[in-house]
């Protein structure tokens, strides 16, 4: 499952200049905990305005809303998601940085995507990344066997199918499957080599 498909589309955007009163009230109107702060020019960067950045910068301060601005308060540039990225690869980003959710941009905003919507939406329960992982490490191994057997062990091709597999097992690796005593690959070489009778 990728980021597009449970991102949030209807997205609020503000500008930096506006001030954190702005921001609180268009947050109130559209029932949002964050908004996308819109670049200043085609090479700007996004930012991002929360729930916690007012109430942790302005509110917990005693400072005026109406005299600050969102860039006083916002983050930016901020995290941004790809929306052809894997949700397992969303939520390893957001738990690397810290961060609740990010907009979702290719080219242009195209929506939002927060931790809430990763549980509430996500299919990890259903299809967990290492179910996932182990049946496609087994049918890697046996595209690999195949294009060996067929092109040869040594040719570009095995190499290349071999490389596929070792990426696969250590993906599995970082998700908490056991690190195999010898690779996939280091089997297959083994099995390959004639064994000297003397």
């Amino acid at each position: 499952m990728r980021a597009k498909q449970i991102m949030t589309q209807d997205v609020a955007t503000i500008r930096g200049s506006a001030t954190v009163a702005e921001a609180v009230k268009l947050m109130r109107l559209k029932e949002l905990r964050a908004l996308v702060v819109e670049p200043r020019h085609s090479g700007d960067a996004y930012g991002m305005v929360t729930e916690m950045d007012i109430v942790g910068k302005v509110a917990a301060f005693g400072r005026d809303p109406e005299r600050v601005h969102v860039y006083e308060v916002m983050t930016k540039p901020c995290v941004v998601v790809n929306p052809d990225l894997d949700i397992e690869y969303v939520a390893r980003l957001f738990a690397n940085t810290g961060v609740w959710r990010a907009p979702v941009i290719q080219g242009e905003l195209l929506g939002i995507i927060s931790v809430t919507d990763i549980l509430t939406k996500g299919n990890f329960v259903d299809k967990p990344k290492l179910k996932f992982l182990r049946k496609e490490i087994q049918k890697a191994i046996s595209e690999a066997r195949s294009i060996a057997a067929n092109y040869g062990a040594d040719s570009k091709r095995a190499i290349e199918a071999w490389d596929i597999v070792d990426e696969l097992e250590a993906e599995a690796t970082f998700y908490g499957v056991p690190k195999p005593g010898k690779t996939a690959r280091k089997m297959f070489s083994e099995e390959a080599q004639p064994v000297a009778v003397g």
